[in-house]
Parts: structure tokens; C-alpha cells; sequence
């Protein structure tokens, strides 16, 4: 202890955060406490805020996507669409315990959403794919460091202490001072008109690939329901354009920040080809956790396929789930022992 009435801290393996993300007041003790817990997990740990907001003390998953954008925000986190050079894609996160500009600019880029395309490199590394078709740095690299304003300070600071043991010279230190303001000054100038006549042409191509994004996603989801509700319930016989309305309420859904997986959850519960607006709406309220299941008469009604599975259960996978639907349980999957029959007694 440096004085006696300090802090004595028991220490275990910790978790490093940079000290300037610590002392940085723009951020909320919620989001830096979320940033914490990230930092402290392993690399193939998935971040969902539906498991960020589990567990006793937890705050909603609202708050816990709040305080996403706030780091996201603050150049601290990053969902990331990667594309890699086989031609396969995935879904990562990415996760700085320092404050990456490069990061936090690109939140505005793309319409202050969390989503950033990059694509790999020969060298394995990945660039951001901007909706202008140009490609910038990821943030992982040196030049887009947290630590770089700082090493700029130390060269501005080291650089008038040199000056004085220069041999004294005073038609030299002018010189020698004013070409890097110049050097420094000229980018800058250039630099300004580029980035404003070019904002324009970036916002509407980030909202036409954002437009696209969630037409896919909408468009992936609502065949997969089509023909999973034909085995469900037969071929669907209404309003011809009950498929057109069906998709509209997926992509609807998609646009307020419901998951795709959400979506097809939504759909099995609503147990309709097409859902009307409100059994639409109470489906994604109950699979969300946002309101509780209602049941007109206190009880949910019985049926043998929801209890014991059957022919009338699907077994195709919902769009955007990361692992299969819980298998059925026909009579033909029992592993009991026991024998059921009549005991014949002497």
C-alpha cells in the first residue's frame, strides 16, 4: 500500500481494459461494465444480447442493445459480415479493449447500425467494404490504434526539446519549423471538400444495400415458412397474395430488430400460412419475452403432435438458428425398458 488509508485490492486473472476507455466520461458505467464482460470471454464465445441480459442482476435486453450501440458508438464493438476469399460467409464480432476511431466513424458510415461488411485479404487480414465500393482498414492494424494520438503528443512534446541542441542556426529553425505546419495543414484542406461531396452518394448507397440486406432476410425467412407450412397444414388455399403480405410482415419485423430466428419462432407460434396483424404481433411479443402467453380459458389447449410429436411436425431448420430444432419425440424414438401390457395372474 503506497499510504495507509489506500485501496488494498485482492487480484485473481484479470480482465485488461486500456485506462483511457476506464476514464472516459462519454461512456455509461453500463456500457463499459458490458465491454468488461466481453473482454472476458474466450474468442469463440458468441455475443447475443438475449444472453447478455440472462441471469440474475441482468438488465433487459433493450438496455443491454442500448448500451451495444453506446460501444459501437465510442469505437469499442462491432457485429462483422465477413466475407472470406473461398466465397463462404459468417457473422463475428469484433472487440477492442481501446478506443478505435476508425470503428466509431464507421457507425455513422453505415447509418449508426452495428453491421459492418469487411472482406479477407491474401494476407489474411480484412478490409471494410464501404457502399461506394471502396475498402479501408478494419482497425487492426497499427495505424489505426488507439495508442496513436498518444504518440503524437510524445512527438510534438520531443520535438521543440531537440530544437535548442541543434547547432544555433536562426535562418534555419524557421525553416525547419514551418514546412511540417505546411505539410500538415495542406492534407487537411484537400481532404475537407472530398469527404463532403462524397457523404451524399455513401448515405444513399448505404441505405440501398441496407434496403437489399433486408429484403434477402425477409425474402430467406418467408420461403422457408411457405414450405414448412404446407407440411404443417397443406397447401395454402386464401388471398393469392397471402404470401406477398406474410413476407411483409417478416421484412417489417426484420426493420424494428427482431432476429430472423425470432421471425420463424413467431410463425410455428402464430400455427397460420399467413398471421393476421395481431396474432403477428403477439407471436413476436411472446417469443421475444416482451409480453407473456395468453390462453382464453387458463389452459393451454392438448395436443398430441405439441406433446409427443408426429407427422404434422417440421423438421427443417429456421433461418438464422445456429443449431437444429429440439427433435420430436415419436413413439418409435422410445428407449424405456418397461413393457406395458395385461398381467395374466394364475
Amino acid at each position: 500500500m503506497i499510504s495507509r488509508n489506500g485501496v488494498r485490492i485482492n487480484r485473481r486473472p484479470y480482465v485488461h481494459v486500456d485506462s483511457q476507455t476506464v476514464r472516459d466520461t462519454a461512456m455509461s458505467y453500463r456500457a463499459l461494465g458490458i465491454l468488461t464482460y466481453l473482454l472476458d470471454q474466450s474468442e469463440d464465445w458468441q455475443v447475443k444480447s438475449e444472453q447478455l441480459s440472462k441471469g440474475e442482476g441482468r438488465e433487459g435486453r433493450d438496455a443491454v442493445r442500448k448500451a451495444l450501440h453506446e460501444l459501437a458508438r465510442r469505437g469499442h464493438y462491432r457485429l462483422e459480415r465477413r466475407r472470406f476469399r473461398n466465397g463462404q460467409n459468417a457473422m463475428g464480432t469484433a472487440i477492442s479493449e481501446f478506443r478505435v476511431e476508425q470503428w466509431a466513424k464507421d457507425y455513422v458510415t453505415f447509418g449508426e447500425n452495428l453491421t459492418v461488411p469487411v472482406v479477407e485479404q491474401e494476407d489474411g487480414s480484412f478490409q471494410v467494404h464501404y457502399p461506394d465500393g471502396s475498402f479501408g482498414t478494419d482497425g487492426f492494424t497499427t495505424e489505426a490504434a488507439g495508442a496513436e494520438p498518444d504518440l503524437d503528443d510524445e512527438l510534438e512534446e520531443e520535438t521543440p526539446a531537440e530544437e535548442p541542441e541543434t547547432p544555433a542556426s536562426p535562418a534555419l529553425k524557421p525553416s525547419q519549423v514551418a514546412k511540417p505546419a505546411a505539410a500538415k495543414k495542406a492534407p487537411a484542406k484537400k481532404a475537407t471538400p472530398k469527404a463532403s461531396a462524397e457523404e451524399p452518394k455513401e448515405a444513399a448507397a448505404q441505405k440501398a444495400a441496407e434496403k437489399a440486406l433486408l429484403d434477402a432476410d425477409a425474402e430467406e425467412v418467408a420461403k422457408w415458412w411457405w414450405a414448412d407450412a404446407e407440411k404443417r397444414y397443406g397447401p395454402y388455399v386464401g388471398d393469392k397474395h397471402g404470401y406477398l403480405g406474410m413476407r411483409k410482415q417478416v421484412r417489417n419485423a426484420l426493420e424494428k430488430g427482431y432476429t430472423k430466428n425470432q421471425c420463424g419462432k413467431a410463425l410455428i407460434r402464430a400455427a397460420k400460412h399467413w398471421p393476421s396483424a395481431q396474432q403477428w404481433q403477439d407471436a413476436l411479443g411472446i417469443v421475444a419475452n416482451h409480453i407473456q402467453p395468453r390462453n382464453a380459458g387458463g389452459r393451454v389447449p392438448y395436443s398430441d403432435a405439441a406433446t409427443w410429436g408426429g407427422p404434422g411436425d417440421s423438421t427443417s431448420i429456421i433461418p438464422g438458428a445456429t443449431n437444429g430444432p429440439p427433435p420430436s419425440t415419436p413413439a418409435d424414438d422410445d428407449h424405456d425398458d418397461a413393457t406395458f401390457g395385461i398381467v395374466e395372474r394364475p
